[in-house]
């Protein structure tokens, strides 16, 4: 998979993708990730890539131009084009593992007041990551990268992908480990009892239970 990040401030990539499982898919060539800082595109003799918007307002707004250069320049006939923006569709596992299956995606992040409006005809996709408001789209477009990334192949241990959150519109079952009893809390009996399909049944009520209590809204 190819990733292309366009940016006003690359260097908040650079230990992300130094780190963890994000750098080994990278040593490994399972994903090729570029950043690209759409500043270099500004035909504007001081590189600028903002100005004030139609109408009065607040906040500067970036221009189309340098961000439609840059778009121009690494798409190609298979690329996904997705803007990170408040006003997209919510992030869901669903669409991460839609977007997984790309080879090719573009990643654009705002900054300021936010993008000239007629950039949602140069892009396949809007996404929001919650209903909150950041200072750009660098830490959307980190979000976007890391939950695609552990669903690529040789990427993690597959086991790990077995029963996760959001599976069927439920959370996942409740995990523990040593000491048994630790300040009084205890492991749950069953999990210590070896009997496999008991304790698959445990965890499938555990699931339904937890996400009634937690995330009613997903079992709508």
């Amino acid at each position: 998979m190819k990733i292309t990040i366009l940016t006003l401030f690359p260097e908040i990539f650079h230990n992300f993708l130094k780190t963890s499982i994000i750098n080994n898919i990278i040593k490994n060539k399972i994903v090729n990730i570029k950043i690209i800082n759409f500043r270099d595109f500004s035909k504007d003799k001081h590189k600028k890539v903002d100005d004030y918007q139609y109408g009065g307002g607040g906040g500067m707004v970036l221009m189309l131009q340098p961000i439609v250069d840059a778009i121009n320049e690494y798409k190609t006939k298979n690329t996904k084009v997705i803007l990170l923006t408040p006003q997209g569709k919510t992030l869901v596992q669903k669409k991460v593992k839609d977007f997984s299956r790309q080879k090719d995606i573009i990643l654009i992040c705002g900054r300021y007041e936010g993008f000239d409006e007629r950039i949602v005809n140069y892009v396949d996709e809007c996404i929001s990551i919650g209903d909150y408001i950041l200072m750009g789209g660098e830490i959307p477009a980190m979000v976007l990268i890391e939950s695609i990334a552990r669903l690529l192949d040789n990427s993690i241990n597959k086991q790990s992908l077995d029963v996760e959150s959001f599976d069927n519109n439920l959370l996942d079952y409740s995990a523990y480990t040593k000491p048994i009893n630790f300040d009084n809390y205890k492991v749950p009996t069953i999990l210590l009892s070896g009997n496999h399909n008991k304790i698959k049944e445990f965890r499938i009520k555990e699931q339904i239970s937890k996400t009634k209590k937690n995330r009613p809204d997903l079992l709508k």
